[in-house]
């Protein structure tokens, strides 16, 4: 069975960082895509950031310059650093996975079908 495990999650000020990690197993085959996404309070999910097998990365345009994503496949590991936080990046932030390949447009919560249980951001100013 795929699990996802987030954990990194906290507590900042504006300005700070933070590194997000995700461990994923139960695996049979690599997952094709990779993404971290985040639902505020009375938001909708929204796409952060996503890499696929290939190393292909997309972000969404708010956190663009800001965060950067990663994966190790070796360690079947997905990782999100988050810097120049601001209280807008307040969230509970999900890493989520997919093993199909036509999944159109990259950062969106839709197409992808394993979640994890999610990890509290919270930026203060």
């Amino acid at each position: 069975q795929v699990q996802l495990v987030e954990s990194g999650g906290d507590s900042v000020q504006v300005g700070g960082s933070l590194r997000l990690s995700c461990a994923a197993s139960g695996y049979t085959y690599t997952p094709s895509y990779m993404g971290w996404f985040r639902q505020a309070p009375g938001r909708k999910r929204e796409g952060v950031a996503t890499i696929a097998e290939n190393g292909t990365i997309y972000y969404a345009d708010s956190v663009k310059g800001r965060f950067t994503i990663s994966r190790d496949n070796a360690k079947n590991t997905l990782y999100l650093q988050m810097d120049s936080l601001k209280p807008e990046d307040t969230a509970m932030y999900y890493c989520a996975a997919t093993t199909s390949f036509n999944i159109g447009y990259p950062l969106r919560p839709a197409t992808f079908r394993y979640w994890g249980q999610g990890t509290q951001v919270t930026v203060s100013s």
